[in-house]
């Protein structure tokens, strides 16, 4: 499917454009400065992008109010239409965020249980309580997401929600075209609904790509030929910089044979997670890592590992970004214009070597050497091979290895390399070697 063989590119609208945090109800037409920016997204050479919520909501687009209009902070839906149709017209997938799990309490069928309390013909639409009462005094209990009230949970073995939630689908494909779904919190979503969105989707297009937020637990419960195609690999963006940060590619090595590995126990194998290194909700990789030495390889790492990869806007030029008192806000920045420098060349270089390798995109994974600070792993799909050298140490390693090969083409200086032992790794370096 064309979605094994993208690079996604994920942008948090909200931030990107410099909108209020708070929705004032202004329309302001934003989201159309994108346009300009799709110079860089051809340069970057993703092929996909990932728009975080972009409904109207109250604050941070996970609490929606209306499910068929473009939040006013960003424009209208004619705006988010011309955004579309334009990347479609540069090869360029959209994918949206599905936020399904709960709505915000400014959400149209939650007002009128507010209004009409038992007598609301919506109130089967949530989990409501009449003999409780909210922090909000509304004079009955509701269920939130994870204790987060202003968050309202929505009932999804409700057939009138599904309903609801099925023909906005219906209508951003037809709307707005676009190419697939990031669910979020899918990890506590309902798996009936899962499977229904499914045969939804599919009867539309077979190739709509489904991909669900999972941050713990196995993710073949959620991504089966019956459910989702995918799920966000958290297991491996821990283990990515803290394989680094800790000096033990052990750690990695280990997730990464353990999920994709060719052995019958490998939980993953012939499975494409979307992988990635930093998001919308976690430290940027750039202030993740304790030596910034290490970012050119953590990007490799990622390029070259089996998954989906995910850029994150502004990490490919070292974007900064930590929590602050548990605020999102400073992950999340206005981007007035994009900058490119050594860092975005070289990711550049890896969204292109990804996008046109088979290899990469479905090949599966052998670790070949692993120590403290070295990883060497291949990947194979049937007699074409290519082998990825990570050395996070600050010397020269001496690699003492049998590749069954005399050479091969780096594919990051398209330079030939002899493979007879001993190779010499030079520090902080990664090399993709196709042979």
């Amino acid at each position: 499917m064309w979605f094994d063989e993208s690079v996604i590119y994920q942008i948090y609208p909200l931030g990107y454009v410099g909108a209020p945090e708070i929705n004032d109800g202004v329309t302001e037409h934003r989201i159309l400065k994108i346009i300009d920016h799709f110079p860089h997204f051809k340069k970057l050479n993703i092929n996909t992008i990932y728009f975080c919520p972009i409904f109207e909501s109250s604050k941070h687009g996970y609490d929606t109010k209306d499910f068929a209009k473009i939040d006013c902070r960003l424009g209208n839906n004619d705006d988010f239409k011309k955004v579309c149709d334009e990347l479609h017209k540069n090869s360029i997938k959209v994918i949206i965020d599905g936020v399904f799990n709960h709505v915000g309490r400014e959400f149209f069928a939650f007002k009128d249980v507010q209004e009409n309390k038992y007598n609301s013909s919506y109130k089967d639409w949530f989990y409501i309580n009449f003999d409780g009462n909210s922090s909000y005094n509304d004079g009955f209990y509701y269920e939130g997401w994870e204790g987060h009230f202003e968050l309202v949970k929505l009932n999804l073995d409700n057939p009138s929600v599904k309903d609801y939630l099925f023909n906005s689908i219906k209508n951003w494909i037809s709307e707005f075209g676009i190419d697939g779904l990031r669910l979020d919190v899918a990890y506590m979503l309902n798996k009936n609904f899962m499977r229904e969105l499914r045969q939804v989707t599919n009867s539309i297009r077979d190739d709509f790509f489904l991909v669900g937020e999972m941050i713990h637990g196995d993710y073949n419960s959620i991504v089966n030929n019956e459910m989702l195609h995918s799920a966000t690999n958290y297991e491996c963006y821990k283990g990515i910089y803290s394989s680094f940060n800790e000096m033990n590619m052990f750690e990695i090595s280990y997730s990464l044979n353990r999920q994709f590995g060719s052995e019958n126990w490998c939980l993953y194998t012939g499975k494409n997670m979307v992988s990635f290194i930093d998001n919308h909700d976690v430290n940027r990789i750039a202030s993740a890592l304790t030596n910034k030495n290490h970012l050119n390889l953590a990007f490799g790492l990622l390029f070259t590992m089996p998954g989906i990869p995910c850029i994150y806007y502004g990490s490919e030029w070292g974007e900064l970004g930590e929590k602050s008192n548990g605020s999102d806000t400073p992950l999340r920045p206005h981007i007035e214009s994009p900058k490119f420098n050594e860092l975005s060349e070289f990711i550049s270089k890896l969204c292109k070597i990804r996008i046109d390798s088979k290899v990469l995109a479905y090949g599966n994974l052998t670790n070949l050497h692993v120590t403290n600070h070295q990883y060497v792993f291949e990947r194979r799909l049937d007699d074409r091979r290519i082998i990825v050298m990570i050395n996070a140490s600050e010397n020269d390693y001496q690699l003492n290895f049998n590749f069954n090969a005399e050479s091969g083409l780096n594919l990051i200086t398209n330079e030939k390399i002899s493979l007879n032992s001993p190779l010499v790794l030079p520090p902080c370096s990664i090399q993709i070697i196709e042979c």
